[in-house]
């Protein structure tokens, strides 16, 4: 009997772990090519020096999109980057307050610029 109760925990245990795992969003969405490393200042200050470049940039995120995630915003002191999530994750999960390390390019957007992700990793 007391090896019918074990062997039942264990599957339960086992069964618990595996939908756990089954219902985590994704920490990770496209294809990091390691490209070098900015600055949030570096890009919000000089935005037209890294336009047609392929930049990481890594921060914490301070505001995000309430509906689905498909965008965000770096801050750093008084400079704030628009990061658009739409083309690899249009369903990203909430991850304000937490840092992400974000592969891109700074493209034109409204008045300004922001940086169009081909790879992020929520860390």
């Amino acid at each position: 009997m007391k090896k019918i109760f074990a062997l039942c925990a264990i599957i339960l245990v086992a069964g618990g772990i595996l939908l756990w795992r089954a219902t985590q969003l994704p920490t990770f969405y496209g294809t990091f090519a390691g490209a070098p490393q900015a600055s949030v200042i570096e890009l919000v200050e000089h935005p037209k020096a890294y336009v047609t470049k392929t930049v990481t940039v890594e921060e914490v995120i301070r505001q995000q999109c309430r509906s689905m995630g498909c965008f965000f915003f770096f801050r750093q002191g008084n400079a704030e980057l628009r990061v658009e999530l739409k083309d690899i994750a249009m369903t990203a999960p909430m991850r304000e307050g937490r840092k992400a390390r974000v592969e891109g390019q700074v493209v034109p957007y409204g008045d300004g610029y922001q940086l169009l992700a081909t790879a992020v990793r929520f860390l």
